[in-house]
């Protein structure tokens, strides 16, 4: 049997401890024991790039935002989905997620080689900060900071999925923009709370990856305006 490497571990704000894993070629995120995510298990990573990011494809200098790096299934996706024009600011809380993905022994195998795509601005820091910055900034943005409006990985993410980071998020948007959440399941209390933001929402089921029975939900929000 091949041994689980562990490669790296690093400290939330709150104290959460984070461990960078590889096994058999695959590289995993746990979160106090918990896996967070896998590149073997992306799909739904991809799926939320693409729900939010096919609606503004055609827009001429679309503006995206990732909100949390992860693996960078997300930002690729995006990448692929958007224009050559286009800009996508990514905002990651930990530094040494960066870091991981930049690595030079591992990053390739993550996000290093998508991070250095020159439509890609990278941003160290809280996401709410760029959204509270960036009033009708952005065509479509892309959120999987944590499990989804019940966060467990940093506390303070809580902030991001209330009512005030909720209308912070949809005033970031342009009209006509698409905001997606990735969530571990349904919320139905959370998609309510995204309505009185203002946008219009909809819940999608992914399999996490293609074969798999297990799904993830992904939530979006529209802004309406702009035309179809």
């Amino acid at each position: 049997m091949k041994p689980t490497e562990r490669l790296a571990e690093a400290a939330a704000p709150d104290g959460t401890r984070l461990t960078l894993l590889r096994h058999d070629g695959a590289y995993y995120m746990s979160a106090d024991g918990v896996e967070l995510m896998s590149t073997r298990r992306s799909n739904s990573e991809v799926h939320l790039a693409e729900l939010a990011c096919t609606p503004v494809a055609d827009r001429p200098a679309a503006r995206a935002l990732v909100g949390g790096l992860g693996f960078g299934f997300t930002l690729r996706a995006a990448l692929r989905l958007l224009a050559p024009d286009a800009t996508v600011v990514v905002a990651e809380l930990l530094r040494d997620v960066i870091d991981w993905n930049q690595h030079p022994e591992w990053g390739e195998a993550l996000a290093g080689a998508t991070l250095r795509d020159p439509r890609v601005r990278l941003h160290h820091g809280d996401v709410r900060d760029v959204l509270r910055e960036s009033p009708g900034a952005f065509d479509a943005i892309m959120l999987d900071v944590d499990n989804g409006a019940e966060p467990f990985t940093t506390a303070g993410n809580a902030g991001l999925y209330g009512e005030a980071g909720l209308r912070e998020t949809a005033a970031a948007l342009r009209p006509g923009g698409v905001v997606a959440w990735w969530s571990v399941g349904e919320d139905r209390r959370f998609e309510a709370a995204a309505r009185r933001a203002g946008l219009t929402v909809t819940s999608h089921r992914r399999r996490v990856h293609a074969t798999a029975k297990a799904s993830h939900v992904i939530i979006t929000g529209r802004r309406e305006g702009g035309g179809p």
